[in-house]
């Protein structure tokens, strides 16, 4: 994948995982249980995100535990991330791992994201396993700048969905190891310009 990573961001990679498969015993944050297969579907699979980041503001709709805003996070301290999902649970936990791994570039908010507002819209609006992009677009295109874009994080995408997408986009297949069946990266581009 290319990827170039400090001692630091291993370790608070690891420490994530962590947390996620000890609050994973109390409550159900992710259908993987097992730290190793978490490794591919919930670190390497968000960080294939990366090339697909524009700007400096970043909103994660429907973060759930924090996938995969908290990884892109570790990885790019400079960018401030907005992690956004409707559920207290999860929004619990993403605060908890925030304070606990000293993200200070990470806001958790508890909201619906069709309900959320932002003055300044964000420049790269992405989701993991959230809804099909149409629905995602329309209940989020007030949180993007004008010259912002979603990079949506995809398995196969039915023709149906790519059809209903409505704007100019580009579905990228990405290579997550550890992960055998096709990974994509749908990014589209704001119209508004």
């Amino acid at each position: 994948m290319g990827l170039v990573l400090g001692d630091h961001q291993c370790d608070q990679l690891i420490a994530y995982l962590e947390l996620l498969v000890e609050w994973n015993q109390r409550m159900n944050l992710s259908g993987h249980k097992d730290p190793e297969t978490m490794v591919a579907y919930h670190l390497l699979d968000s960080l294939s995100l990366l090339p697909y980041l524009k700007g400096k503001r970043v909103c994660d709709v429907g973060t759930g535990a924090g996938l995969p805003g908290i990884p892109l996070a570790i990885v790019k301290p400079d960018l401030a991330f907005c992690l956004l999902d409707s559920r207290l649970k999860r929004t619990q936990f993403v605060r908890h791992v925030c304070w606990q791994l000293d993200l200070t570039s990470v806001t958790v908010v508890k909201s619906r994201m069709e309900s959320f507002s932002d003055e300044l819209g964000f420049d790269t609006i992405v989701a993991r396993a959230v809804a099909d992009a149409s629905t995602l677009i329309k209940q989020s295109a007030h949180l993007l700048s004008d010259t912002g874009q979603w990079s949506l994080m995809k398995g196969v995408v039915s023709s149906e969905e790519e059809a209903g997408i409505g704007y100019p986009h580009e579905q990228i297949e990405v290579y997550v190891p550890g992960i055998d069946h096709p990974r994509h990266v749908i990014v589209i581009p704001n119209e508004r310009r």
